[in-house]
C-alpha cells in the first residue's frame, strides 16, 4: 500500500471517530427529559448526577461514604433537610459502578445507587437519581412517575 492510501485512510478514520460522537450526542432531546432509545452510544456522553437526600425525622444526622471502582466520594454527615451528590459520566466500556454505605443510630445499609440498567435510567428521568433515606428505610425516587420506587432495608442493604 502506498504512502497516499495509508494517509487517505488514516483520514477516513480519524473522520470517523470525530463524527460519530457527535451524531450521537445530537440524539439528546434536552426538551423532554430523556434520550432516544436508539443511542446506547450518547449514555456514554451523558453526565450523570446521584443525590443522597437526608430525609430522617427528629433531627438524626445520616453518615453516607459513597465509592466506585476508581473513586471514593468521602464520609459525609448530612443533617436533616440536606444531601450529598456528585456528577459523572459512565466508563466508556462500559461496567460504571457506584455503591453507598449509610447509617444513623445503630442501623445501616450497603448498596448500589447507580449501575448501567435502562430501567434505572429511565426511574432515573436519564440525568438525576434521588436516594432518599427515610426512617423505615432508602428509597429511590422515580422521577417520571413522582413516586418512590426501589426499597432499602436498613440492616439489609438488600432490595
Amino acid at each position: 500500500m502506498n504512502s497516499f492510501c495509508k494517509n487517505i485512510t488514516f483520514f477516513m478514520l480519524v473522520q470517523a471517530i470525530t463524527i460519530i460522537p457527535l451524531i450521537a450526542s445530537s440524539s439528546l432531546e434536552p426538551d423532554q427529559g430523556h434520550l432516544d432509545d436508539n443511542s446506547r452510544l450518547s449514555l456514554w456522553y451523558k453526565t450523570w448526577h446521584v443525590h443522597t437526600v437526608n430525609d430522617l425525622s427528629n433531627n438524626k444526622t445520616l453518615l453516607v461514604h459513597c465509592k466506585s471502582r476508581d473513586d471514593d466520594l468521602g464520609i459525609h454527615n448530612l443533617t436533616v433537610g440536606t444531601e450529598f451528590y456528585w456528577k459523572f459520566r459512565p466508563r466508556i466500556f462500559g461496567g460504571t459502578l457506584f455503591w453507598c454505605y449509610m447509617a444513623y443510630d445503630n442501623l445501616h445499609a450497603a448498596f448500589k445507587v447507580f449501575w448501567e440498567d435502562p430501567s434505572l435510567y429511565a426511574k432515573c428521568n436519564y440525568g438525576d437519581c434521588y436516594w432518599i433515606a427515610r426512617d423505615d428505610g432508602i428509597y429511590l425516587k422515580d422521577i417520571p412517575g413522582e413516586r418512590d420506587e426501589y426499597y432499602y432495608d436498613w440492616e439489609l442493604g438488600r432490595l
